[in-house]
């Protein structure tokens, strides 16, 4: 099954469009979302084109198409004019035999690991950095920021297929993957 995921909309209806032009062109079955998708946050400026009453409406369009986790800028009033869960607080996926625990970030990361086996996948978004590296005895894949990209990063998604990731940007343009 090929996934994309993508993380940290915060709003921006602009980026929100191109993020599901990426997932069209991409030809993916299930866009995973790793949380903050309509609010920006204090510690973050207002990202371009902030319209969170749009990017509801673009994600409920393809509600049956969506599996999200929890961000620190979910709320329940969220939950309210969301018409898919967004509340989940992680995920266990498989993909291909690998076993990913998909979670926003704020609450499981690499200094807050989550119960993980040898060969395991921390999945998160949060920090709005790309991310694909060895921790301990597995690994931590970050695909970035849709929206509000840090650290002279690229605004990203990620596709996953037969057991490699590959980060992108959102014209399709390859930044960076790792296979399984």
């Amino acid at each position: 099954m090929k996934y994309m995921i993508a993380s940290d909309i915060h709003g921006s209806n602009y980026y929100c469009h191109k993020m599901l032009k990426a997932y069209e062109r991409e030809g993916a079955e299930k866009l995973i979302l790793l949380g903050d998708l309509l609010y920006h946050g204090p510690r973050n400026d207002l990202p371009r084109d902030y319209n969170p009453k749009m990017v509801i409406q673009r994600l409920n369009e393809k509600k049956q198409e969506l599996l999200c986790v929890r961000g620190n800028c979910e709320a329940e009033v969220d939950q309210m004019v969301l018409e898919f869960s967004v509340m989940a607080e992680y995920a266990w996926i498989t993909m291909d035999g690998l076993n990913v625990f998909a979670t926003h970030g704020h609450l499981h990361n690499i200094e807050k690991m989550p119960p993980l086996k040898k060969g395991d996948i921390l999945l998160h978004g949060h920090t709005h950095i790309q991310a694909m590296e060895p921790v301990g005895e597995c690994w931590y894949i970050n695909p970035g920021s849709v929206s509000i990209p840090k650290e002279e990063n690229e605004n990203s998604y990620m596709i996953y297929e037969d057991k490699t990731f590959i980060i992108k940007n959102l014209d399709g343009k390859e930044i960076r993957r790792i296979t399984f």
